[in-house]
This record gives C-alpha cells, sequence and structure tokens, in this order.
C-alpha cells in the first residue's frame, strides 16, 4: 500500500494554514488543485459566457463520469451527476412505483431526510415503513434484517455511514441478502465515499448516492446517483426535464433510455468539472491508503477522549469510520463548539435531526460534539485539540 505523503497533501490544502478541520464529514477543505480548477472554470464562464464555457469544457464535465466510476468500479454509462447526495437518493427512491402494503427496509441510524421520504411515500401509498432492529454493536442485525423479507419488501435502503457517529453498516453483506432475495438495495454512501474504497460489485447495491463536498473534497452543490444498468429503464424519475426526457408532441414524450434520464438540464457546470478533478485526487492517494489513515487517525482521537475525564465517546459500530462523537459531563454541545472555534478548531454539533431515530434510542436528548478527521489532519492537531477540550 502507498504510503500518504501527508506533508505534501497538507501543502495543497491551504485552509490548513488557518485552522484545523475536523468538520470533513461536514464539508472539507478542497484541495489546491480541486480549487484552481472550480476557480478557472468560473472566470472562464465570466469572461467567456456560460454556455460557450461548457462547449469549450465539454472534455472535462464528460470526465466527471469516467471518473465516478472508476470510484466506484462502475461504468461511466451508470453515473449521473446530481447537485447533491440527498437530491441523487431522492431521484432513485422517488421512482419506485410502491403501493399498499409494501414494505421498505431500513436501519435505526437511518439518515433523517431519508426517514421523512419514507414516511411521505407510506403516507401517500399505504406502504409500509419497517426498521430493521441494531444488533450487540449498534449495527443493522443481519439475521433480523434477512427474517424480515418476504415477498411484501420492495426495496432495502440503508446509510452505509449514518451522519450521527462512527458507526459502519455491514453494507456489503446486506446487499449479498439482497441479492439472494432478489430486493432492489439503495445505498447512502454520503459519508462513506472518499473515506472508504467503494465497489458496487462487492457491495451489491442496485443505487448508490454520493455528495462531492464531503470526504471527496469536491464543491458544493455537487453529488451524484449510480444506478446499475438492468435498473435503469425500471424507474422513472420523480422529476423530467427536456434534459431527461423529449417532447415528441402535444401528448407525448419519450424518457431517455440511459442514466442521465436522472439528471437536470441546468446544473453545476463548474462543480461538476471540478468534482472530476476531486475524484482524480482522491484516487491518485488511493483509497485504502486514504481508510487506513482515517480510521487510526479516528481510532486515536477516540482513545484520547476516552481518557478524558467528563467526556463520553458515544460511536457504535464494530466497524468505526473517521466521524467521531461525545458528549461532556458540564457542557453543552454548543459550548464546546464556540468555544472551540474561538481557538481555531472546526467542528459540528449533531443534534439529532440526522438520527433522530438512533439518538432517540439512545437517551441522546443533549445532542453530540462530532469531530470528523481526514487524511491531511496530523497527530499533533489531534493533540492540541484534546489539549485545548481538557482545559475548558
Amino acid at each position: 500500500m502507498t504510503e500518504i505523503d501527508v506533508a505534501r497533501l497538507r501543502a495543497e490544502t491551504r485552509g490548513c494554514e488557518n485552522v484545523v478541520h475536523l468538520n470533513n464529514a461536514g464539508a472539507s477543505l478542497p484541495p489546491a488543485p480541486v480549487a484552481d480548477h472550480l476557480y478557472a472554470y468560473l472566470r472562464d464562464e465570466e469572461m467567456k459566457g456560460g454556455y460557450e464555457t461548457a462547449d469549450l469544457r465539454h472534455d472535462e464535465l464528460e470526465h466527471f463520469y469516467v471518473a465516478a466510476a472508476r470510484l466506484l468500479n462502475a461504468s461511466p454509462e451508470e453515473i449521473a451527476f446530481v447537485e447533491n447526495a440527498t437530491r441523487a437518493w431522492d431521484m432513485a427512491f422517488y421512482a419506485f412505483p410502491f403501493k399498499s402494503g409494501d414494505r421498505i427496509l431500513t436501519t435505526v441510524a437511518e439518515y433523517g431526510s431519508n426517514l421523512i421520504a419514507y414516511l411521505q411515500q407510506a403516507r401517500k401509498t399505504g406502504a409500509e415503513l419497517v426498521v430493521v432492529p441494531n444488533d450487540e454493536h449498534g449495527q443493522i442485525d443481519l439475521e433480523q434484517l434477512e427474517a424480515l423479507i418476504d415477498e411484501r419488501v420492495k426495496l432495502i435502503s440503508i446509510s452505509h455511514i449514518p451522519t450521527g457517529g462512527g458507526l459502519v453498516n455491514p453494507a456489503a453483506a446486506v446487499g449479498r441478502i439482497a441479492r439472494k432475495h432478489g430486493v432492489p438495495y439503495l445505498l447512502d454512501a454520503c459519508q462513506s465515499a472518499g473515506q472508504m474504497r467503494l465497489d458496487v460489485e462487492e457491495l451489491g447495491c442496485d443505487m448508490l448516492s454520493v455528495t462531492g463536498r464531503k470526504y471527496l473534497r469536491g464543491p458544493r452543490g455537487t453529488g451524484f446517483l449510480y444506478v446499475r444498468k438492468n435498473w435503469i429503464e425500471k424507474l422513472e424519475p420523480p422529476f423530467l426535464d427536456q434534459h431527461a426526457a423529449e417532447l415528441i408532441d402535444s401528448e407525448t414524450f419519450i424518457i431517455r433510455r440511459d442514466v442521465r434520464r436522472f439528471e437536470n438540464w441546468e446544473r453545476f457546470f463548474a462543480g461538476q468539472a471540478a468534482l472530476g478533478t476531486a475524484i482524480d485526487y482522491a484516487m491518485d492517494i488511493g483509497l485504502e491508503a486514504i481508510q487506513d489513515r482515517v480510521f487510526s487517525l479516528a481510532a486515536t482521537l477516540r482513545a484520547g477522549l476516552a481518557d478524558t475525564p467528563g467526556i463520553r465517546v458515544a460511536d457504535e459500530g464494530l466497524v468505526k469510520c473517521g466521524l467521531v462523537t461525545f458528549q461532556h459531563d458540564r457542557l453543552k454541545c454548543e459550548e464546546i463548539k464556540a468555544a472551540m472555534s474561538q481557538k481555531g478548531f472546526n467542528m459540528s454539533v449533531s443534534n439529532g435531526s440526522g438520527t433522530k431515530l438512533s439518538f432517540m434510542a439512545r437517551g441522546l436528548e443533549a445532542g453530540l460534539v462530532r469531530t470528523s478527521v481526514h487524511y491531511f489532519n496530523t497527530d499533533d492537531e489531534l493533540e492540541r485539540f484534546l489539549g485545548v477540550l481538557r482545559s475548558l
């Protein structure tokens, strides 16, 4: 495995000069090549025009599909650019024609926006949402999942890494169960893309949604959807425009047959081009090397927090990722965030809206402080973070 050149990567992360960025699960710091690509594209739009720039940079825009496919071990014909992971996920989920009696299986730690979508469709169609219990590690219970599958189950849909902690759900094992029973499988990879190696053949998912701004270190307002080839024409997107479909006459339209039926005609073109560069950047480093370093840094931070009086680490899961969450016995989460921000540390507060069911089950009414490391973070930064935290 190639060793990561942390010094070079920090030199290419200009924001490291100003802050200790521990909010990569919110939005990471873009590396210089990605930011510069974005700036250059926008400057061309300023000086030459938006349509004209898209024509001139056509190959860069098309390269995004190649890069995203390489990231997932997929085909470029299975990738659609969408403005964020939630909308990418929506385009897949809302394409399913649920009816009364159908069942959707998900997890306790499912993302809040996804749960709202499940409940909305259940209310509209009469379908039923079934939350699969956790196992002793706090991840989806695979035996319970398989036991719940019958002819009523029309979709298994889970978050790979929930937003509210370090849990990594066993997505590939879920995929094996889904394939065994012939149930379509939608995977929310919003937090896992960029910090873990993702292979859709190993994961066994039929659809997968990704954001650009988090661990891939791309621009905000970017994301994409993967749809397995044999599912593309089975799913009718909930929204169509004249990019996704062709108007034939006053009564007829034809939906395009490829995966770009899930796209909008108008999109963040500069972001699409820069996201391709961000994916290339991650792939050049190596996803296995990234995962190794991110998980190792997070383990170091968890150990330091566990040794800190008054701190309770809240992460669940047999496998834990780069998200590290905790509570303080005296200070509120918002107070810690504000105090640490004044000292130059970026982090976030998870108040439960993102993983409401999990927080309710664990009695986490006060929320959690969420830190999230990336490969450009250092042991020295973590030591300084712990030192300041202990002084509060």
